[in-house]
């Protein structure tokens, strides 16, 4: 897995990584429905704030967010 810096993303590419995150199937945000918009924010707060990073696994060439464990 290579890790993926932020700041080697377009602002669009980033939105494209996040919301593809989002929208799997099987993503649990709680009891409470959450716009897309806010699933996005939330998970790209994670991102900055260093609790989850981007990845992209050169042998499948698919990108995936995963979340850091303390």
């Amino acid at each position: 897995m290579v890790i993926i810096p932020l700041d080697a993303l377009s602002t669009d590419a980033l939105r494209g990584v996040v919301e593809a995150f989002v929208l799997r199937e099987g993503t649990d945000y709680g009891h409470q429905e959450h716009s897309l918009d806010a699933k996005c924010r939330a998970v790209e707060r994670q991102l900055h704030d260093g609790r989850a990073e981007i990845v992209f696994d050169p042998v499948t060439g698919t990108t995936d967010i995963r979340v850091i464990m303390g």
